[in-house]
C-alpha cells in the first residue's frame, strides 16, 4: 500500500508544497493571463500567444491542485470517486508536457527573432501561434489518453485505495513502454532543441556591437534562466520514465519529482514577464535597424535618380 511507502514526513512534504505551490501560483497566474491577455488584444505576438497558453496549462494545473491535496492530506489514500482520479491524473500530467512543448515553441521563435528577424516579422500572424498551440495540446493530451488505458484496464488493482500508483504487472506492460517514448518526445528532444536555440541566441547576441550590454545581459539571463527552470522542474520528472522503465516499475522518489514541476508554476510568471519583453525588444530593434537600413538605401536612390534627372534635363 502507498502509505507504507510514504512517511508521515513525507506527506507533510508533498502537503506544503502543493499549498505553497496552490498559494502562490493561481493570483501569480491569473495577473499574468490578466496581463497578457491585455497586451494580446493590443498586439498580438506569437510569443505572447504561446505564453499566454502556457499560463492556462499553469492555470490548468493549479486549478485540480486542491484534489492532489485532498489525497496528501487523506495520506496519499483517494477517498474520491475514481472518475475525479482519472480526470486529476490527466490533467496534472498533460500540463507538465504541454509546459515542456510549449517552452519548446517559445525558445524556436526568439531565435528566429534574432537570428531572422524579417522571417519572425512576417510570422506574426495570431492563426500561426493559434495552430502551433492547438498541435501542442492534442500531443500532450494524446500522449496522456494513457491515463485511462491504465486506470480501466481489468487489472487486480481496480479496488485499490490509491490513485494512478500501485500498478500491476499488466498495467505496467502498458505504461512503461508509453512513459519512455513520452521521455523521449516531449521532454528529451523539446529539451535539446531549447538548448540548441538558447545557445544559439546568446552566441548571436554577443556578436550584435549595437546592441548595449545590459541588453544582451538580460536577454541571456533569461534565456538561461529558462533553460534552468525546463531541467530543474520538468526533466527530473520524464527521468522517472527512463529510470522506471529499467527497474520495471515505478520509482518511489517519483513523488517528489511531481513537486518540482508543481512548484514551476510559482516561476513561470516570473519569466513569461521579463523575457516576453526582453526578446521583443531585441528583436523589435533588429527589424527596425533592417527597415531604417532599407528606406535610407531607397531615399538615397530616389536622390540620386533625381539629380540624375536634373543634369540630363
Amino acid at each position: 500500500m502507498c502509505r507504507h511507502l510514504m512517511t508521515n514526513l513525507d506527506v507533510e512534504v508533498i502537503l506544503s508544497v502543493y499549498i505553497i505551490s496552490f498559494l502562490i501560483g493561481l493570483p501569480a497566474n491569473l495577473l499574468a493571463l490578466y496581463a497578457f491577455s491585455v497586451k494580446i488584444h493590443s498586439k498580438p505576438l506569437l510569443t505572447d500567444i504561446l505564453l499566454l497558453n502556457l499560463i492556462i496549462s499553469d492555470l490548468l494545473f493549479l486549478i485540480i491542485l486542491p484534489l492532489k491535496m485532498h489525497e496528501a492530506a487523506s495520506g496519499m489514500i483517494w477517498t474520491l470517486p475514481k472518475i475525479l482520479c482519472t480526470f486529476t491524473s490527466f490533467t496534472f500530467f498533460s500540463t507538465i508536457y504541454t509546459s515542456s512543448l510549449l517552452l519548446m515553441a517559445v525558445s524556436v521563435i526568439r531565435y528566429i527573432g534574432v537570428a531572422f528577424p524579417i522571417t519572425y516579422h512576417q510570422l506574426q500572424k495570431p492563426v500561426y501561434a493559434i495552430v502551433i498551440s492547438a498541435i501542442i495540446w492534442l500531443i500532450s493530451a494524446a500522449h496522456c489518453s494513457i491515463v485511462f488505458a491504465a486506470q480501466h484496464h481489468p487489472s487486480e488493482s481496480e479496488n485499490s485505495t490509491v490513485c494512478y500508483e500501485n500498478f500491476t504487472e499488466k498495467q505496467l506492460e502498458i505504461l512503461l513502454p508509453v512513459r519512455l517514448e513520452a521521455f523521449f518526445v516531449l521532454c528529451l528532444i523539446p529539451l535539446l532543441i531549447c538548448v540548441y536555440c538558447y545557445l544559439r541566441c546568446i552566441l548571436i547576441l554577443y556578436s550584435r556591437p549595437r546592441i548595449s550590454r545590459m541588453q544582451k545581459q538580460k536577454a541571456i539571463g533569461m534565456a538561461l534562466g529558462t533553460l534552468a527552470v525546463f531541467l530543474v522542474c520538468v526533466v527530473p520528472y520524464n527521468m522517472s520514465h527512463l529510470v522506471g522503465y529499467f527497474q520495471g516499475e515505478s520509482p518511489k522518489w517519483r513523488y517528489y519529482t511531481l513537486l518540482l514541476s508543481a512548484f514551476n508554476t510559482c516561476i513561470d510568471p516570473i519569466i513569461f514577464y521579463f523575457s516576453s519583453s526582453t526578446f521583443h525588444c531585441n528583436s523589435e530593434k533588429f527589424i527596425f535597424r533592417k527597415r531604417r537600413r532599407n528606406d535610407s538605401e531607397v531615399q538615397r536612390q530616389g536622390t540620386s535618380a533625381g539629380q540624375v534627372k536634373i543634369t540630363h534635363s
